[in-house]
């Protein structure tokens, strides 16, 4: 229920009379009917598929490279080596022996990442289309040219990262439940039993023949697949491909696993402790894999259960009986079995029993009757909707070159997506309660995961450092050449310069500036309503305000209760949400064109008319108060409560805690009177701007909008004003530490306030940002990732706020380094901004990247959105991005420098640590800077 893309057969939909007031939502066979990828398919004397979809709508290529192979070929004992190999294949191959981010970067590529799974590695970027064979050259050199370039010093630090990358994720709320799941539904010896992610013990084992051993046996052409979507035709495809891989050898036969779909020989119940806010209660089964006859099936069967906002689940635990605080249901599909997992988190105060009884109630009630068709349509809708969205891009985690790779690996089929669809489009309540039925009858795995301490972390002490061994250097050891000359990079061509949309602007009769731009590649449209609020318009008294109002706007309305109004959305596939900034307040629509019209009558009823029903003000709060709970168990949620204030004082409205929750004691006082009132006060028309971008002309959205929001009269009282009189504290360097007991990882973050405005020119100080910590090959990642080991990822950025901006730097790193990882941390950027400035590399690298990425950075209409709403609310001219290449061609070292060393004071950093006090505090007292420990935020 994913992978699609509409093209031509709704978009002739898009100017139809029926578009003004259409009677009912577009059919189910219609969207189907309308998505479409095509495209052709080759194959090499080696074995490399390829397939290319041509889309000339921007000037990019995305380049997507899967090889089938993931954490289920691992055998026992080497578990974690699929995606320690891709962490290595990032590192350089025989011709190209640094980074591979360097030449990504230089050449502008955008959604350029790599990533592993139980059954595939791939990797996958997004480059100008003059830099094509430049892209081809890397994916073909790492496929074919590697070994020589893996040193047993490379090896080691990326054993590392990976190990940092694994506490960060063990380290969370929940974090340890993914093995305990894997392992109680996969007996041992399966190949679906270990996580990707691995055993510390196996990671640090690892040896350079293990490691160089595996690459031989599963990394061959004919184990891959190779995608080209975008600004490309096949006979360019044929040309480039064959050249660049086509003296790759194969690789050796590979025989596949055999991974059936286990059964439980009887129910299994566990019960684990952590530091977490509520008791989550989970159902479990193994289900067969994404080619399965039920796969569709069980997909939309756990929909309706617990994935719609309307589902089975949340009307009943959350809506009606309120005993749970959230609820999901999933059918995760791999390509040889699957999981499908209910779950719901209990609600404080409420007996865990009772929701457990009720959620297995539910499930066998859901078992036995099935979904109703209107169910199993809103499901199609949304699913297809959903997809036309995400699939606007022709690269990146999700987008077309994405999923013809999937299909090709999983199923032998790049057009494995018409299957689904059409099972999708044909799927009836009868199929769905045959396959739930038959699956969820079988023993059930029940995981209960309570709030407590959970055992002591699994650090592996016993395992020794890995032996260091003499490595031949990668130029002594590079493998023959076999097809075009590899001695240096290809040149990138002639770049096109980005053509940024015209801004078309119109006013609605109440005085709302409407700011439009077309983009027609799929039959959808992304508006966001942005009212001058944010965060900062909270009541000093009453925080977490805005948050619990914007939580409830969708929850009913003087006409729709809050199941009317998730229904009405997913029958039309639209895709309503709120959020904020510190400075705006937004109400976000994505709809289908053909749908529209109803979409934004059902979107100004939200907007316009919020309820703020008592009984559901109280439910909502609830929520609302398990979302504070949920964030002082996580550290990055306590690390936002202490830094805002820290940074910018108790009194300065950007001195709150960064998710806009509030606090437990002013969450609990707040009415419907206080949420009407503050709807009433922020959200107006005169504090209202509608920004569009989509498939639609303006001269047709106007009269829409006009219906939709027009005939909206803004209040007699004067529009509310933010007050930002309060003085922002002066600052020295400190370090405030918070206790969390028992964390494998320190999470380390700091910042000043800078003397400038989001509205200002921060061209030249961002790329100072870029070279220091803003970019995956910044000083401060490159040393605390690449050449120590210590962290998964560091950065820094620079803030947005329109009042006044913040330099903020992050970074999670092992808690047995927190304090030298604060000490370099410190040295780097002291050294940056005096006596190691910008270097001729840096330079032509981060200007290079910025100019080279700009037409791939608007490929689709959520990017030109965004663009659009940062013109015009930092006051910017309409031709910005079109001038910010001129301007990026100005920039200097020396003005770097400057810029850099004005804004940025070592002496003012202010850090907050986030870790086990027992383990980092003696850390912390080395550095020179006065520790103050003070005690997390409770959840009163």
């Amino acid at each position: 229920m994913k992978k699609s893309i509409a093209l031509l057969p709704l978009i002739a939909l898009i100017s139809s009379p029926a578009l003004a007031a259409p009677a009912k939502p577009a059919p189910v066979s219609a969207l189907v009917e309308a998505v479409n990828i095509p495209y052709e398919q080759f194959t090499l004397p080696n074995g490399l598929r390829v397939v290319v979809h041509t889309d000339r709508k921007a000037p990019v290529v995305a380049v997507s490279v899967w090889y089938h192979v993931g954490s289920k070929d691992e055998p026992q004992g080497k578990t974690g080596f699929a995606h320690l190999f891709e962490h290595l294949m990032f590192n350089g191959s025989e011709n190209s022996p640094g980074d591979f981010f360097e030449p990504l970067q230089q050449v502008g590529a955008t959604d350029f990442n790599g990533t592993t799974w139980f059954d595939r590695t791939n990797y996958f970027q997004t480059v100008p289309t003059a830099a094509l064979d430049r892209a081809l050259f890397l994916e073909s050199d790492r496929m074919g040219y590697l070994l020589g370039a893996v040193t047993q010093e490379k090896l080691d630090n990326q054993i590392g990262v990976v190990q940092n990358e694994k506490r960060q994720g063990d380290t969370q709320p929940y974090g340890l439940t993914e093995y305990v799941i894997q392992e109680t539904l996969f007996p041992k010896g399966h190949p679906y039993h270990h996580s990707t992610i691995g055993s510390m013990a196996d990671l640090s084992a690892a040896s350079l023949e293990d490691v160089k051993n595996w690459f031989r046996a599963k990394y061959g052409p004919d184990n891959a697949v190779l995608v080209l979507a975008g600004d490309i035709d096949l006979a360019t495809a044929k040309q480039k491909v064959t050249s660049w891989f086509g003296g790759i050898a194969r690789g050796p036969a590979i025989a596949r696993v055999n991974a059936p779909v286990p059964t439980l020989a009887a129910p299994v119940s566990k019960v684990m402790k952590d530091r977490v806010a509520t008791t989550r209660i989970m159902r479990m089964w193994a289900i067969p894999g994404l080619n399965d006859k039920d796969a569709t099936a069980l997909q939309v069967g756990a929909t309706v259960l617990g994935g719609l906002s309307s589902s089975r689940l949340d009307n009943a635990l959350v809506r009606k009986e309120q005993i749970a605080v959230s609820v999901t249901a999933s059918a995760d599909l791999f390509e040889q079995i699957g999981m499908f997992t209910a779950s719901a988190d209990v609600k404080p105060g409420v007996d865990t029993a009772l929701v457990a009884k009720r959620l297995d109630a539910i499930i066998a009630e859901f078992m036995a009757k099935g979904p109703t068709a209107d169910e199993v349509r809103r499901v199609a809708t949304r699913s297809i909707a959903g997809t036309i969205n995400g699939l606007e891009s022709v690269g990146g985690f999700s987008g077309k070159a994405t999923t013809l790779a999937e299909g090709l690996v999983y199923s032998g089929d790049a057009g494995r997506y018409r299957t689904e669809l059409a099972e999708l489009a044909a799927m009836t309540p009868a199929t769905v309660t045959a396959a739930t039925r038959k699956w969820l009858s079988r023993p059930v795995f029940s995981l209960t995961v309570e709030p407590g301490e959970r055992e002591k972390y699994d650090e592996p002490a016993s395992v020794k450092p890995i032996a260091k061994t003499a490595t031949a250097p990668a130029a002594m050891v590079k493998t023959k050449v076999i097809g075009p000359d590899r001695s240096m990079l290809p040149p990138v061509g002639e770049l096109t310069a980005l053509d940024f949309p015209k801004i078309e602007r119109a006013t609605l009769s109440n005085g709302i500036e409407v700011f439009f731009a077309k983009r027609s590649a799929v039959p959808a449209v992304q508006m966001t309503v942005s009212f001058d609020a944010g965060s900062a318009a909270d009541p000093a008294n009453a925080l977490g305000t805005q948050s619990l109002m914007l939580a409830l706007m969708d929850e009913g309305t003087a006409t729709r209760n809050s199941v009317q109004i998730a229904e009405e959305s997913e029958r039309l596939g639209a895709t309503i949400s709120t959020g904020a900034s510190v400075d705006r307040t937004n109400v976000s629509l994505f709809a289908v064109t053909p749908n529209l019209a109803p979409s934004l009558d059902l979107l100004a009823d939200i907007v316009r008319n919020p309820a703020f029903a008592p009984a559901e003000v109280e439910r909502l709060r609830g929520q609302q108060l398990a979302r504070i709970s949920a964030e002082l168990t996580q550290p990055q949620g306590l690390a936002g409560r202490v830094l805002p204030v820290k940074l910018w004082g108790e009194g300065h409205p950007y001195g709150r805690a960064s998710s806009g929750t509030g606090t437990p004691e002013t969450v609990k006082k707040l009415d419907q009177a206080a949420l009407s009132a503050f709807h009433k006060a922020w959200l107006r028309p005169d504090t209202a701007r509608i920004f569009v971008a989509g498939n639609i002309s303006l001269t047709t959205l106007v009269p829409l909008l006009e219906k939709s929001f027009g005939t909206w009269t803004k209040p007699a009282t004067p529009k509310p004003v933010k007050n930002f009189s309060a003085p922002v504290p002066a600052a020295t360097s400190k370090i405030y530490l918070v206790d969390r007991p028992n964390s494998p990882q320190s999470l380390i973050i700091g910042g000043q306030v800078l003397d400038a405005k989001g509205s200002d020119d921060l061209v030249t100080l961002r790329a100072a940002n870029d070279i220091l910590g803003g970019a995956f090959l910044s000083r401060l990642n490159m040393d605390l990732r690449e050449t120590k080991g210590w962290s998964y990822g560091v950065g820094s950025r620079i803030g947005a706020q329109e009042q006044r901006i913040s330099y903020t730097i992050s970074a999670p790193v092992q808690a047995d380094r927190t304090g030298d990882s604060i000490k370099a941390l410190r040295s780097q950027i002291s050294d940056f901004l005096t006596t190691r400035g910008v270097t001729a590399e840096e330079l032509e690298r981060t200007m290079n990247g910025n100019i080279r990425e700009l037409p791939g950075s608007f490929e689709t209409a959520g990017d030109v959105l965004g663009g659009i709403t940062s013109i015009v609310n930092l006051k910017r001219p309409d031709n910005y991005y079109a001038t910010l290449a001129e301007k990026y061609r100005t920039v200097t070292a020396p003005s770097i420098d400057a810029t850099g060393r004005a804004a940025i004071d070592p002496a003012k950093l202010i850090f907050v640590v986030i870790g086990d006090a027992k383990l980092v505090r003696s850390q912390l007292d080395e550095i020179g800077l006065p520790v103050e420990e003070i005690a997390a935020p409770a959840a009163k």
